[in-house]
């Protein structure tokens, strides 16, 4: 636990240093929230509710989604620093440490989530509420659970497009895929409720919702959750967490059976 500790504060000091960068994201998700929810606006303006979401609701998971671009980076990565060390083999040193590959990974990405939600996140959410009209926590405890859930899930699937490394070495075919995929199947590019029924239940089970629809239904307190209830929402969060990192320490044991050292 002691490494792993350090591990963590050493993530979170590492992205503290990018200031202007962190600066950068804030205004960039401000702008494209807000140019978001103005074009919601317009659609509330014409269709007061729509399955069960009135226009605050669709505002503020806009903004909740803008928030958490920087904690998940569901759009288009970065992939973790594994993937240049699984193409050059480096990832061969890594192996030689006392502590589990994914959880020393896991450890260090959560310090930079924690900043980036600290100093990205919080500030965009804020400017969104100067902004728009956003609504209040329904279950202010059960959204901060979440909020946990949504750092390690974000991890855990980030990690498993990162593994696959081992095996096509370039996994940038495979993030410009995925950054794609994960923010329309999240409900960041658009409230899943806004999809026809059939559509938005079936992804609302997929683990892409539990970063983003997820969170926000348990923010506003939807009765679309999982048992209608909060509770519902944070275990199906806990679900997909447990299966993704545990198919992600399965794919590292035989990945790693797989190190192929290329140009060293």
């Amino acid at each position: 636990m002691l490494v792993h500790g350090a591990v963590y504060a050493r993530g979170l000091r590492r992205y503290s240093t990018y200031r202007a960068a962190t600066l950068a994201g804030v205004l960039t998700n401000s702008v494209f929230g807000a140019i978001n929810a103005m074009v919601l606006l317009a659609l509330f303006g014409a269709r007061p509710e729509i399955n069960g979401y009135d226009a605050t609701d669709a505002v503020t998971q806009v903004f909740i989604g803008q928030a958490l671009i920087g904690v998940t980076l569901i759009i288009s990565g970065p992939s973790l620093d594994l993937s240049t060390r699984i193409r050059t083999g480096d990832v061969a040193m890594d192996l030689l440490r006392p502590v589990p590959l994914q959880s020393w990974w896991l450890a260090q990405d959560l310090g930079r989530a924690t900043f980036a939600f600290a100093w990205r996140g919080l500030p965009t959410f804020a400017v969104g509420a100067l902004l728009f009209d956003l609504a209040a926590p329904d279950a202010p405890l059960a959204t901060v659970v979440s909020l946990l859930l949504v750092a390690v899930l974000g991890f855990a699937l980030r990690y498993l497009y990162t593994l696959s490394g081992f095996w096509i070495l370039d996994v940038r075919g495979l993030w410009t895929l995925m950054g794609f995929v994960g923010p329309v199947a999240a409900g960041m590019m658009l409230p899943l409720a806004l999809f026809p029924a059939p559509v938005a239940d079936v992804l609302r089970l997929l683990p892409w919702a539990s970063l983003v629809q997820i969170p926000a239904e348990i923010y506003l307190g939807k009765d679309t959750l999982p048992g209608g209830s909060a509770l519902g929402g944070l275990a199906l969060q806990a679900g997909w967490a447990t299966v993704l990192l545990g198919l992600g320490a399965w794919v590292t044991g035989r990945a790693t059976r797989k190190v192929v050292v290329q140009g060293g």
